[in-house]
């Protein structure tokens, strides 16, 4: 057997006989300061209780309320009270670190605070947005932090019927025509929202762009990771998507009496 072998298996011998004496319950007992040949409950309990005891110092009561914030944010379901709660943990850590003297720590969980102060306050103006635009002021506008930018001529089309639908549009400038229904887009429209809310996420029209222009464009799958993040954005989001299917279709139905009743004035 070759000597490196030996030498490898040796040293893995020492450090599994050295575990286990460590781990033996006697070995333990002595280092709890317990004796092993008159061990009860009481006196484990009591020994406990002095560690404890021994152990509470104004810096580790931050800590431990720390850990409780931080054990709830991997509870929380929703983005909004796991920030909140995730804010409290840091200040409770930070207190701790300058408690401590652990310089650290208390730059870590510092610094943390204000990020999350951060993405806290841009969740809820997002759904501050979704609920206003849910009540009735239908732009879209509050998802252009969100969104990037692209430029169309004239004569581009943007997608066609049937496409396949990967993403959301916003007009900005320019003018788009819906072919289908020969409806002109004009700035600060949305475009493509159908697509996202259809089974098989197909277009649900041909748009061409008419008069140069920029739109602002959001994927689905980003739609979705903000959608999932909290749920009132969700909810929101879907009423208003909901109101512009509600106008699209009242849109189609006054063409529909408009086109009968020249067909009718054309008869008679």
């Amino acid at each position: 057997m070759p000597s490196g072998s030996a030498d490898i298996s040796s040293i893995l011998d020492r450090i599994l006989d050295a575990a286990t004496d460590n781990l033996r319950i006697a070995k333990i007992l002595v280092q709890m300061g317990l004796d092993p040949n008159n061990v009860t409950y009481d006196a484990i309990f009591n020994r406990l209780l002095e560690i404890f005891v021994h152990n509470i110092t104004f810096a580790n009561l931050f800590a431990a309320v720390g850990a409780g914030f931080f054990v709830a944010t991997l509870l929380m379901r929703t983005m909004v009270p796991l920030r909140v709660a995730n804010m409290i943990g840091c200040a409770f850590f930070a207190v701790f670190g300058a408690l401590s003297a652990n310089v650290a720590t208390f730059l870590l969980y510092l610094l943390l605070l204000p990020i999350n102060a951060l993405r806290l306050r841009q969740m809820l103006k997002l759904v501050k947005k979704a609920r206003h635009a849910a009540e009735g002021d239908m732009s879209i506008e509050w998802l252009k932090p969100f969104m990037t930018e692209r430029k169309y001529r004239h004569g581009d089309t943007l997608f066609k019927l049937g496409d396949p639908a990967k993403e959301m549009l916003l007009t900005v400038t320019g003018k788009f025509l819906v072919k289908e229904i020969n409806v002109e887009i004009g700035p600060g429209a949305l475009m493509g929202e159908l697509g996202f809310l259809t089974p098989d996420n197909r277009r649900t029209g041909t748009i061409e762009c008419v008069e140069d222009g920029q739109v602002l464009t959001i994927t689905y799958d980003r739609l979705l990771e903000i959608y999932f993040q909290d749920p009132q954005f969700g909810y929101y989001f879907l009423v208003l998507t909901s109101q512009r299917l509600l106008q699209n279709i009242d849109r189609l139905q006054k063409q529909l009496a408009t086109e009968r009743a020249a067909t009718t004035n054309r008869i008679a």
